[in-house]
């Protein structure tokens, strides 16, 4: 038996008699990510609520890959099994399992909704429907060491062709000075969903769009975007050593918090990381949004974080519906960000004091936050993950030169066409 049906057997029997509960109470199951502070503040969380409305919680710790994650969650949902009440979803979630969740939108008053970025509601409404509430949000950031540009009297570059040129010059004058092991940028090359994340990016940065725009019709083979992922291709080898082909997030933050880049993309949980005690690089680090695509580009950073939602196989749906709004409340978004520095859905809680005395970075990341894309998830529904797949290979031969990006991009634009019926068949 493998390791999700495993787990998904184990959930369901725990489930079975978690729901009874004491007379007039519920027992409500959510799920949660299962590495550390995650855990601690998401268990916390729903004790404070148990003890609040007098109902208990059960917390179901999850496979850490979210490839993993979604296979449990698809399993579980397939059978109709109500042991896990509240789904803990990743942003590109919603049109996959659009048809198992509850609709929260009557539960909500439009002014809690609108006190919350409109993109992340946005990309959490399917088919007119908020199949999930946002918990946090990730967008990708541009980390520099400012120690390096302040050596060389360099800026931050506010384009790729600034970025490129500022990496290279203090690159090439670092392993003069014996630093041989130093590199100019690293980031999110293996092919997987992140290197959909940083390419998007790029892409959108040079107005190349989003693959698929929000009426569904296939964007990606354009000029904007090809060039956007040939500048990339010429990164590696170059600025990025050509082991990034095989990075993901923890690989690209090891070399850049070791002190051997002076650029680096990550997420916002890296920040705390590179400060953290016995960190080589802490204090000399700055955050900033990502480059723009030329003089006419635009700063892009890609849509990332986790919501609630809950399931339609719920026996408590009511208590279910309850904790998810507790969880996700600005209340509890606060003292998440102060103990643990998730980053709030609210944009006021970036202008809270106390928040920001906590993560003095927040000023900087809300404005990268509120020009965050999303993926094109929603639009494409249940075939995200195919297209996202398909980018992400056309992109990674691109990066390993094995065909130019005019022609992998333009092949790519083929399939995605054959798979949506030319946009009609989402």
């Amino acid at each position: 038996m493998n390791r999700p049906r495993r787990v998904a057997t184990l959930i369901f029997l725990l489930g079975a008699a978690l729901h009874w509960g004491t007379a007039g109470a519920a027992t409500v199951s959510i799920s949660c990510g299962a590495v550390g502070i995650e855990l601690q503040l998401c268990k916390s969380g729903a004790q404070a609520w148990a003890r609040k409305t007098g109902n208990t919680v059960h917390v179901v710790s999850t496979p850490n890959s979210s490839n993993d994650r979604l296979a449990l969650y698809q399993q579980l949902l397939a059978a109709g099994s109500g042991s896990i009440d509240v789904f803990q979803i990743d942003v590109i979630w919603p049109g996959i399992l659009k048809n198992d969740f509850v609709n929260l939108r009557p539960y909500l008053k439009p002014s809690r909704l609108a006190a919350q970025f409109p993109e992340l509601i946005k990309n959490d409404t399917v088919d007119g429907k908020l199949v999930a509430l946002p918990w946090y949000i990730d967008a990708g950031l541009l980390y520099y060491r400012k120690d390096l540009l302040d050596k060389y009297h360099r800026p931050v570059p506010t384009t790729w062709n600034q970025l490129a040129a500022t990496a290279r010059y203090i690159q090439d004058r670092e392993r003069a000075a014996g630093h041989r092991r130093m590199w100019g940028f690293v980031w999110q090359g293996r092919a997987y969903e992140g290197l959909t994340c940083d390419a998007l990016e790029w892409v959108d940065s040079y107005g190349g769009g989003t693959i698929v725009n929000d009426r569904g019709k296939v964007t990606i083979d354009n000029p904007n975007a090809v060039k956007a992922i040939q500048m990339a291709a010429g990164w590696v080898g170059n600025i990025t050593p050509t082991g990034v082909l095989n990075y993901a997030e923890e690989q690209s933050r090891a070399v850049f918090q070791s002190g051997d880049a002076v650029f680096m993309r990550n997420w916002p949980y890296a920040w705390k990381l590179a400060n953290s005690k016995g960190s080589p690089v802490r204090g000399k680090v700055g955050i900033a949004p990502l480059p723009m695509g030329g003089a006419h580009g635009r700063h892009v950073a890609t849509l990332g974080g986790w919501q609630l939602a809950v399931s339609k196989y719920s026996k408590v749906k009511k208590q279910a519906i309850s904790l998810v709004k507790y969880l996700t409340s600005e209340q509890e978004q606060k003292r998440r960000a102060i103990q643990g520095g998730y980053n709030p859905t609210y944009p006021a809680l970036y202008k809270d004091k106390d928040v920001l005395a906590a993560n003095p970075y927040y000023g900087a990341l809300y404005h990268t936050l509120v020009h965050a894309v999303a993926r094109p998830s929603r639009v494409t529904g249940t075939r995200y993950n195919q297209v996202s797949s398909e980018f992400w290979n056309a992109v990674h031969s691109t990066l390993a030169h094995e065909g130019d990006a005019r022609t992998n991009l333009s092949e790519l634009a083929r399939q995605l066409n054959r798979l949506s019926g030319d946009g009609r068949h989402w």
